[in-house]
């Protein structure tokens, strides 16, 4: 690269992408794009996360979704990328009719998870949005007392900005989300 006649060094990159590079996130999305290839269950993918997901109403729909993790940690090997800490990894299962089975990756038992958060929304098991409505008031509840505490001048108006500004983000955060779920439950 040279920007005002001053040209960058060479680096020597063995494998990964540097990190704070330019093109790094482009060359991260270009080396995992086959991550989801010969794969019978969905995956979604978003920045560093893979999420894979799908149906299971008996032993050969596990045994599907198991062979797709064992996949996805054979290309994590093949690529010399370990792209997968099975400490972080868990299970969510949906459905109250769910046989809740076991899942591994690199022999090692993945967790169950009741709730998880993801891009900032709060998913429960059942797909309710009871947890992600409480998490918003609290923290509208939050910024409606630091707005008490700290605002003297209380115009309507004034409150009326605050109210739209800081404290209805909170309340709207992912809703068309908690819809959709509420309508898939």
């Amino acid at each position: 690269m040279c920007i005002h006649g001053f040209k960058s060094s060479w680096k020597m990159v063995t494998s990964g992408v540097p990190q704070g590079s330019v093109l790094g996130p482009v060359l991260f999305l270009i080396f995992i794009n086959d991550l989801d290839s010969h794969l019978v269950t969905s995956l979604l993918k978003f920045a560093d996360d893979s999420k894979p997901f799908g149906k299971v109403n008996n032993d050969s729909d596990r045994d599907v979704i198991q062979q797709d993790l064992h996949s996805r940690v054979e290309w994590s090997d093949k690529w010399q990328m370990p792209a997968f800490n099975t400490e972080k990894c868990k299970v969510m299962h949906l459905g109250k009719q769910n046989k809740k089975f076991d899942y591994y990756m690199n022999n090692q038992k993945l967790d169950v998870a009741n709730e998880e958060k993801d891009l900032g929304a709060l998913f429960t098991d059942d797909l309710k949005p009871n947890s992600q409505c409480r998490q918003a008031y609290g923290k509208a509840s939050k910024v409606l007392g630091m707005i008490s505490w700290t605002i003297s001048y209380k115009t309507p108006t004034v409150l009326l900005k605050l109210y739209k500004t800081l404290v209805r983000p909170h309340l709207e955060y992912c809703i068309p989300v908690l819809l959709e779920g509420q309508s898939l439950a």
